[in-house]
């Protein structure tokens, strides 16, 4: 069985339940699986702030799952149209897997939430996608034919997965959220399998 890492950075939750939904949908491809992990928040002097395990949840990633996984679905909440430092901060730790070609040819999408509609969030995934395409992934994106992306009124781009928390409890996603995520999941999953990785 392949697997799919599936690596986010959550704050407030938003972030870690559109992972989850992402995994249902890696999940939902035969022969394929979902490998969740998230990275440690950071100082503003960029030094990792938490030990080697973290309390609860997932374990944190290390850039062997990188090299491990046959693609990466990657998540992280929008800080001015960019993604979180943290998240920026593991991947600055991957140059190793860089040199090596780790990840050259694997499929990535990415995801994001927001507090409001105009947040970042198109800026936030296309700024993600940078650093997955210098490693040489493939970016896969949710292709207009999926339904949700015309009906949706909260979350949800063709770059990728998204989440606007508006008023709501800051994990609570609408359907077409759910939908949208799930149907990444599963697209970066097929994709993967057609690959043979």
């Amino acid at each position: 069985m392949s697997e799919i890492l599936v690596l986010y950075y959550s704050k407030n939750g938003a972030t870690e339940a559109l992972a989850r939904e992402v995994c249902l949908g890696v999940d939902s491809v035969a022969d394929m699986a979902s490998r969740l992990r998230t990275v440690p928040a950071v100082t503003t002097v960029t030094a990792a702030s938490r030990g080697d395990v973290p309390e609860s949840g997932p374990p944190y990633a290390s850039a062997t799952d990188l090299v491990e996984c046959a693609g990466l679905v990657m998540g992280s909440p929008t800080r001015f149209g960019n993604m979180d430092a943290s998240l920026k901060y593991f991947l600055d730790g991957t140059v190793s897997e860089w040199f090596a070609a780790a990840a050259v040819g694997k499929p990535a999408g990415v995801f994001t939430s927001t507090s409001s509609l105009h947040g970042g969030q198109e800026s936030t995934l296309l700024t993600m996608a940078v650093p997955l395409i210098h490693h040489g992934m493939i970016i896969v994106g949710i292709p207009w034919t999926e339904g949700a992306l015309s009906t949706t009124t909260s979350g949800g781009t063709p770059y990728g997965a998204s989440h606007v928390t508006w008023n709501r409890k800051n994990d609570k996603l609408t359907d077409d959220e759910k939908v949208l995520a799930q149907a990444l999941g599963k697209r970066v999953a097929g994709i993967a399998k057609k690959l043979g990785l």
